[in-house]
C-alpha cells in the first residue's frame, strides 16, 4: 500500500523514483500495518472498557445515593387522636408570598390500613379523608 493510499484512500501511480524513497521512509518510521491495525484496535478497545467503567461507577453512584437517600427518611405513623397539619398542594399560579401553604391544626380520627387518614376539623364540625403522605 501507498503512502498517497493510506492518505488519501486512494490509489495512485507514482513513479518508481517516488515509490521508491515512499518504502524507505516506511521503513525508516516503522510503519507496518498489521500492527498499526492492532493498536488501532487496541485503543477501541480500552475505549469500550473505559465506557463501561463508567457505566459501572454511575450505577454504583446512583446506588448510594439511594441509599442515603432512604436512611433520611422518616416514617410516618398516625395514631386517633393525634394533632396534624394538612399541607394545601392544590397548584396556584401566584399564591402570595407569605401565605401558608399548611392548614390546621385537624385530629386523626382514624387510621386506615391503605395509607388514608380520616381527619377532624374542631372549627368546622366536618370530617375530611386525606392521604397520609
Amino acid at each position: 500500500m501507498s503512502p498517497f493510499q493510506l492518505v488519501y484512500g486512494k490509489a495512485v501511480h507514482l513513479p518508481a523514483e517516488l515509490e521508491h524513497k515512499a518504502y524507505k521512509a516506511l521503513k525508516k518510521l516503522n510503519l507496518d500495518m498489521e500492527a498499526a491495525g492492532e493498536k488501532r484496535m487496541l485503543q477501541l478497545n480500552e475505549l469500550e472498557e473505559f465506557r463501561l467503567q463508567a457505566y459501572e461507577n454511575n450505577k454504583v453512584y446512583n446506588e448510594k445515593v439511594n441509599r442515603w437517600h432512604d436512611r433520611r427518611l422518616v416514617c410516618k405513623s398516625f395514631v386517633p387522636g393525634q394533632k396534624v397539619l394538612l399541607y394545601k398542594s392544590r397548584l396556584q399560579l401566584f399564591p402570595g408570598k407569605l401565605k401558608s401553604r399548611w392548614s390546621g391544626p385537624f385530629m386523626v380520627k382514624n387510621v386506615f390500613s391503605h395509607g388514608a387518614v380520616e381527619i377532624f376539623d374542631t372549627h368546622l364540625d366536618q370530617a375530611l379523608k386525606v392521604n397520609a403522605q
